[in-house]
């Protein structure tokens, strides 16, 4: 029985050695590179000296005067704050929007549940960048908007809403192009929701109140985590919304570190930079993990 069992382990471990290999090459390789380029020495031209230097992490935190004396510098802690928050309001945003949505289609019949999360999916089918650009046009001067308002008489002619190239612009963007994201893992935690459970609490005199957040949060707490985390992550590397929609004056992490491998050419930074988010990154998917571990122990 031993043998056996040390047969069938080689023999799975044998099957996921290309798997491995093919995580290894592409997706644990890329990281090691840019670890490593994130302690070299910059070079003027673009690249890097192969030289070890941590300036490209001191640069986050500190930058160097006319007397070459080092101060702190606030604008890339800045940069960094405004990503965050503008991920959390995103999340929080496609949350309050994608989990009614995700209940209603759970609850009605197959046939229509298939064409509301084929409608929900078509963003998908779409260029990001082309949608991206379609909200210039929705937001812009004299754009569907204003010119809705003007119609309206609520705006005069000569008016403008300035909605573009401002924080709200990017958010609206991050919330449109990632609340699918939202959706769709809450949508399939409700799939599971036993319903006889919310039909025992409406018979008990339960309040819609306490029904969603005695009942059915807690049952697609797991989708609602995994919703936010899809949400979360590339809300805070996103860089097209935040070029396109705040016109480069409304820097985020994605902007800045494409940025520095792009026009700047200081790679070490761009690196280290992209080191930072995958570090928090991985914290919130250590966070996760302990969650629903703990959730799985008291379910």
């Amino acid at each position: 029985m031993n043998i056996q069992g040390e047969n069938k382990s080689r023999n799975n471990l044998i099957g996921l050695l290309p798997l491995w290999i093919v995580m290894g090459v592409f997706m644990i390789g890329p990281l090691i590179v840019m670890a490593f380029v994130s302690i070299m020495e910059s070079n003027s031209y673009g690249g890097i000296h192969l030289k070890f230097d941590l300036s490209g992490y001191r640069q986050i935190l500190f930058d160097t005067n006319l007397f070459d004396e080092m101060e702190f510098n606030p604008a890339y802690l800045i940069i960094i704050g405004r990503s965050f928050l503008l991920a959390v309001a995103a999340t929080i945003i496609s949350l309050i929007i994608g989990f009614p949505v995700a209940y209603y289609i759970s609850r009605q019949k197959d046939s229509v549940k298939n064409i509301l999360i084929f409608l929900v999916t078509i963003p998908f089918w779409t260029n990001l960048l082309i949608r991206t650009f379609a909200w210039i046009i929705i937001l812009g001067k004299d754009g569907v908007i204003e010119n809705s308002f003007g119609f309206i008489g609520i705006i005069g002619d000569d008016d403008s809403l300035n909605l573009m190239y401002t924080n709200t612009a990017i958010l609206i963007g991050l919330v449109y192009s990632y609340i699918p994201l939202m959706v769709l893992p809450i949508y399939s935690s409700m799939e599971k929701l036993d319903v006889r459970l919310i039909e025992a609490a409406s018979d008990l005199y339960s309040t819609r109140i306490n029904l969603i957040f005695k009942i059915i949060l807690p049952l697609t707490l797991p989708g609602i985590i995994g919703g936010s985390i899809l949400v979360f992550v590339p809300c805070l590397g996103a860089f097209i919304a935040p070029d396109l929609l705040g016109g480069g004056k409304k820097l985020l992490l994605g902007s800045l570190i494409q940025f520095q491998f792009a026009y700047a050419r200081n790679w070490p930074f761009g690196a280290a930079i992209a080191m930072v988010l995958l570090a928090l990154i991985v914290t919130i998917l250590y966070l996760n993990a302990r969650i629903n571990r703990r959730h799985e122990q008291n379910a």
